[in-house]
């Protein structure tokens, strides 16, 4: 096991930046997933903590040691491609040896590794298999097996849940958080897929354009957003914002929106114009004439439960209603909001404004 630090990382190509001076501490033994949209520069972070690239400025330390410019076979670290990167020509025990036999590993404890990695992920009966005859799943297994029989330092993992189909997708995600609960190895897995990312995470890093948005715990991801773009890239759907009107101070408790009164958790800080951030399992379907008013545009079924869209005068939103009750489209409704549950955010700036509540939560990772 071991700390990863990246402090003040860049990565320039030619005029374009892909890594803009990022800092993140990855703690000893945890699961940290990079989050963002395609091109946000979470490959070419992970590209550089694996030695595949090196960065224009900044540091690496694994375990305390300077890795910067070391080339990846020196940094005791293991990677799991997309594409599984196996190779065809050999068996499945092989290429499970490969990585050992070239460390020149005794043959008894390659055995003993082997034996026990194949146990870990159930693949004891694939041993003497040819690769090319396997299934994606059963590739992406071997392809994690012979990442672990190495032992490393830290895994790194760049989208390797990608070429699977959704069904089984989900299964590796719950049997690579198992299988994290019992290796405890210091892991970095990169995904787009936010569905994979609270669900593996012990700590989830959210990256746009190339920088650092938020690092928190799922929970606080998700509950406490720092910005317009993470509240609105995590959650389906994801977070309604409204329009406040007028600008906010410092002690409000109360927002007008659409000329209703709401009230929010205590402000601990201004703003010209504001956004009222709120999740649509916080939002609450009232008689018309109650609460902020609406219209209902369209309504999905989701078997469990049905999302409502509202068009307001403040702007869209979206209600996660209740499966026993469903509402007509075009009718008229009023919305009420769970006070505790929400947010704002400066429409200037698009960061999360401090409140009462949002002071109290104290984010599970260091960055910046």
């Amino acid at each position: 096991m071991a700390e990863i630090r990246i402090q003040n990382l860049q990565k320039r190509f030619a005029d374009f930046t892909a890594v803009k001076n990022s800092s993140l501490v990855l703690e000893d033994g945890k699961f940290v997933v990079l989050l963002g949209p395609s091109g946000c520069g979470k490959t070419t972070t992970l590209r550089m903590i694996a030695g595949l690239e090196f960065p224009t400025d900044g540091t690496i330390t694994l375990d305390g040691s300077d890795v910067t410019y070391l080339r990846p076979r020196e940094r005791d670290i293991a990677m799991v491609f997309q594409l599984f990167a196996l190779y065809p020509h050999m068996g499945v025990r092989d290429n499970l040896e490969f990585p050992l036999r070239n460390e020149g590993v005794p043959r008894a404890e390659i055995d003993r590794r082997i034996n026990e990695v194949a146990s870990i992920l159930r693949i004891e009966h694939l041993l003497g298999s040819r690769v090319g005859g396997l299934s994606g799943g059963d590739r992406q297994r071997v392809a994690l097996g012979r990442a672990i029989v190495r032992q490393p330092k830290a895994f790194l993992m760049d989208e390797p849940l990608g070429t699977l189909d959704a069904e089984f997708r989900e299964l590796m995600c719950v049997e690579l958080r198992k299988l994290h609960e019992r290796l405890r190895t210091t892991t970095v897995f990169v995904t787009h897929d936010q569905n994979e990312a609270m669900a593996l995470a012990d700590h989830i890093v959210v990256m746009n354009n190339g920088e650092i948005l938020q690092a928190d715990d799922p929970h606080g991801i998700y509950n406490f957003p720092s910005c317009v773009f993470v509240a609105r890239f995590i959650g389906r759907p994801p977070m309604n914002l409204l329009q406040v009107r007028g600008g906010v101070s410092g002690g409000d408790d109360r927002v007008q929106v659409d000329g209703q009164h709401i009230a929010v958790p205590p402000l601990q800080g201004d703003a010209p114009g504001a956004l009222l951030g709120v999740r649509p399992e916080h939002v609450r379907l009232q008689p018309a004439g109650e609460g902020l008013g609406g219209r209902v545009e369209h309504v999905e079924y989701f078997g469990s439960h049905w999302i409502a869209g509202i068009r307001t005068d403040a702007g869209p939103l979206k209600v996660l209603a209740d499966k026993g009750v469903r509402p007509a489209e075009g009718d008229a409704v009023g919305l009420a909001f769970d006070t505790p549950r929400l947010v704002m955010f400066d429409t200037a700036t698009e960061r999360l404004l401090p409140s009462a509540t949002t002071s109290a939560h104290r984010p599970s990772m260091r960055h910046g």
